[in-house]
């Protein structure tokens, strides 16, 4: 009987060794790394900065007068890049101390706390007050009263056999609430004009940034990010559970502590600002983790980082040169933000 003749599929060029050539595996391994990954995000990063520095500038290019409105946009994208950092380097931390990846910092109430200080500023004092009371001094003192409460009710709730998390969690919505009543109240009591320029504080808006808030935000920004990342390996270890920390030889309670404080930090520099955003950090970190793929700390914060940062970017240079809505970014963002967390709130009750 004739043997029948089969043939093979054409297979990949071989090497000397007799196995198949490197080079595909070699680029599936450069583009699929991290560094490739942070080294894209990046990029856009860059290219959307530039944008936003460039993009619809009405001077000849090089003139001086393009310089000079290059330098006046200089104030929006070091306020973006701010926000960015704070807002998701503070949810990526906040994630792990919780253990609890649904959960956003603003359910301690700072966005509320910021809320009551506004009205109760235009309820007291007319609504003139807010601008005349505008500079570095009523953002710092803002932010040191947003974080002394917070500091007290971590020092409060977490001491002795009171230490519970979950504990402070609840306060920290109650107080939410709480501040949210009051604000309403308030409001309701204010004139239509006084309501109206109120109402324009509690949106965040970039575009009225102000340039001498930049300095002070970056120091913030460079003194907690530099304890964060010196303690980025704690943090790996905080993330398995207080039992594992424990047993590892970390002091799980003090380090919760330190870390929710310096979050604190964080939201209030980035509220003081330009106001509460309470999805930005969550949709940016769950992007993160997407990309990354781990939850070490040592990738996710840089990671965190670059894409808050081109996100924030993008949508910025899109409202505004495209559809002419700077102001709106916050907003829309928001919206956006709150429509993935309602998303990932059913996923997760799915499955």
């Amino acid at each position: 009987m004739a043997e029948v003749a089969t043939t093979s599929p054409p297979t990949a060029p071989a090497t000397p060794a007799g196995r198949p050539a490197p080079g595909g595996t070699r680029l599936r391994a450069v583009t699929g790394s991290y560094g490739f990954r942070l080294a894209v995000v990046a990029l856009v990063a860059v290219a959307a900065a530039v944008g936003v520095l460039t993009y619809g500038n009405p001077a000849p290019p090089g003139s001086s007068g393009f310089w000079v409105i290059v330098r006046s946009r200089f104030t929006s994208v070091g306020t973006i890049l701010v926000v960015a950092f704070c807002q998701g380097v503070a949810t990526v931390v906040f994630h792990t101390v919780t253990n609890n990846r649904i959960l956003t910092p603003s359910i301690l109430g700072f966005d509320a706390m910021y809320r009551v200080i506004q009205t109760a500023l235009v309820f007291l004092f007319g609504a003139g007050t807010l601008a005349a009371t505008d500079g570095l001094g009523k953002i710092a003192l803002q932010s040191l009263l947003m974080v002394g409460v917070a500091s007290l009710l971590y020092g409060w709730l977490f001491t002795g056999t009171r230490a519970n998390l979950h504990l402070l969690l609840l306060v920290g919505v109650v107080l939410g609430m709480g501040f949210g009543s009051l604000s309403t109240f308030m409001q309701r009591l204010l004139t239509p004009s006084e309501f109206d320029i109120l109402s324009a504080r509690l949106f965040g808006n970039i575009s009225v940034s102000d340039a001498s808030y930049l300095p002070w935000g970056a120091l913030v920004c460079v003194v907690v990010g530099t304890v964060l990342w010196r303690r980025r390996h704690v943090l790996d270890v905080v993330a398995l559970g207080r039992e594992t920390a424990t047993s590892l030889g970390v002091r799980h309670q003090r380090e919760v502590l330190l870390t929710l404080v310096l979050v604190a930090v964080l939201i209030s520099v980035s509220t003081s600002m330009v106001g509460p955003m309470t999805f930005f950090g969550f949709v940016v970190a769950m992007l993160t983790y997407q990309v990354v793929g781990t939850s070490r700390h040592a990738r996710t914060l840089p990671m965190v980082v670059a894409v808050a940062s081109a996100t924030l970017l993008l949508a910025y240079f899109v409202l505004r040169h495209v559809f002419y809505a700077g102001g709106l970014v916050s907003v829309i963002i928001e919206l956006g933000g709150g429509l993935v967390f309602l998303v990932h709130l059913l996923r997760k009750g799915l499955r």
